[in-house]
């Protein structure tokens, strides 16, 4: 029975941690801000897009306030039509 009920919590933090890597958070002084990948994903057309990721995607993003506050995020929400306004993003 103790093996079981083991098994079973390895299968759950299994599949907590595959789903936790869809979302990051970006801690920032006035608010931190949630990136859930999936939810962006069919916008920029699939997770090889080079407009996200470069010319070697996937490959991991270097977020900084300066790209996401022009190049890479608000400049897509602006054109895409998502949310620009701080408190969008940045929660408290």
């Amino acid at each position: 029975m103790k093996k079981l009920l083991v098994a079973l919590m390895l299968v759950a933090f299994a599949a907590t941690a595959a789903l936790a890597g869809d979302v990051v958070t970006y801690e920032c002084k006035n608010g931190n801000v949630t990136f859930n990948h999936k939810a962006h994903e069919g916008y920029a057309g699939g997770c090889n897009n080079a407009a996200c990721h470069g010319d070697a995607a996937p490959a991991k993003i270097e977020v900084t306030k300066d790209t996401a506050h022009k190049t890479l995020c608000k400049d897509c929400h602006t054109k895409m039509g998502g949310p620009t306004k701080c408190g969008d993003c940045h929660k408290k």
